[in-house]
């Protein structure tokens, strides 16, 4: 009996099967170690996209951002101009333009050397405001010898200033005295009359206060007779202005006392002197027809 053990020997065909197996199965086993080689790369590959994506979005969001920055300085910028250029043609408009305050009637600031009097009191010979008797006064003032005013003044509400003018026509201080300054703009129409030498200039050895009888609204309407000053309320003199076009005046420095009121003749004013016009076609100056005082007489 042949005994099979160890010793047997593979027959040749089997051999052959049980290579080719072999060959088979590490065939298999290499296919099987490549696949995740393949889906490390589809990996790697979507990865590089996202990361290529994600980049071109990122460079969007940055143009976006640097151009959202320009556009907002653009725009500051434009506001600041803008801004500029209404400030500054606001500030021309209430200067130079239509929107300009109108001219003051004050009387001219003192010569120079001259001694400025204490604000409060009264220089010179200042009738006393009994001199008005609190009534209405009646009388008429010429100009240029064909415009005859009628006139009322107002002893009551501004005795003071009644007074002061009452005296100075009594003494005779407005005959030949001119009418030296025209203000003719919009918002302001006025004759300013009464300086000592015709030129607008405050005389220096007459003053007085308070001021009396002021608008409330700032409004001097035609017709009002109102006087002159400087800068303060004991600045009033004998120059007085008379109004032909409704006026309004600032109040900020006190206004101006409204003494009296023209009854008649206020349009020949305006025709014979007024519509004549300003030296230089300026709104504020010496009006183009000469202006005297022909005479005034009250009583």
């Amino acid at each position: 009996m042949v005994d099979a053990g160890y010793d047997a020997v593979w027959p040749p065909d089997a051999l052959v099967v049980w290579f080719h197996v072999a060959i088979a199965r590490a065939v298999a086993q290499q296919e099987e170690m490549h696949v995740p080689s393949r889906n490390q790369e589809r990996q790697e590959r979507e990865a590089r996209e996202r990361l290529r994506v994600y980049s071109a979005r990122q460079e969007v969001h940055r143009a976006r951002t640097r151009r959202r920055v320009r556009d907002n300085w653009a725009a500051v910028i434009g506001v600041v101009l803008v801004a500029g250029l209404a400030a500054t043609t606001q500030v021309l408009y209430f200067t130079t333009g239509p929107g300009a305050p109108a001219p003051e009637p004050s009387a001219s600031d003192q010569a120079a050397g001259e001694e400025t009097p204490a604000p409060g009191e009264n220089v010179g010979e200042v009738p006393d405001p009994s001199l008005a008797e609190g009534r209405t006064w009646t009388g008429e003032l010429v100009l240029n010898e064909g415009v005859t005013l009628g006139i009322e003044l107002d002893g009551e509400a501004a005795p003071q200033a009644v007074a002061s003018f009452v005296q100075s026509v009594e003494d005779g201080y407005y005959d030949a005295k001119t009418c030296h300054r025209l203000v003719r703009s919009e918002g302001a129409g006025l004759l300013q009359c009464g300086s000592l030498a015709g030129d607008g200039q405050a005389d220096p050895e007459y003053s007085f206060g308070p001021l009396e009888n002021v608008p409330a609204d700032e409004l001097y309407p035609a017709g009002t007779i109102a006087v002159a000053r400087g800068a303060d309320a004991y600045s009033q003199g004998r120059q007085f202005f008379i109004v032909f076009e409704d006026t309004v005046l600032p109040g900020d420095t006190g206004g101006y006392t409204v003494f009296g009121t023209v009854t008649s003749g206020l349009d020949q004013l305006v025709a014979q002197i007024a519509d004549g016009g300003i030296v230089d076609g300026a709104s504020d100056g010496a009006p183009v027809v000469p202006t005297t005082i022909t005479s005034v007489t009250v009583q």
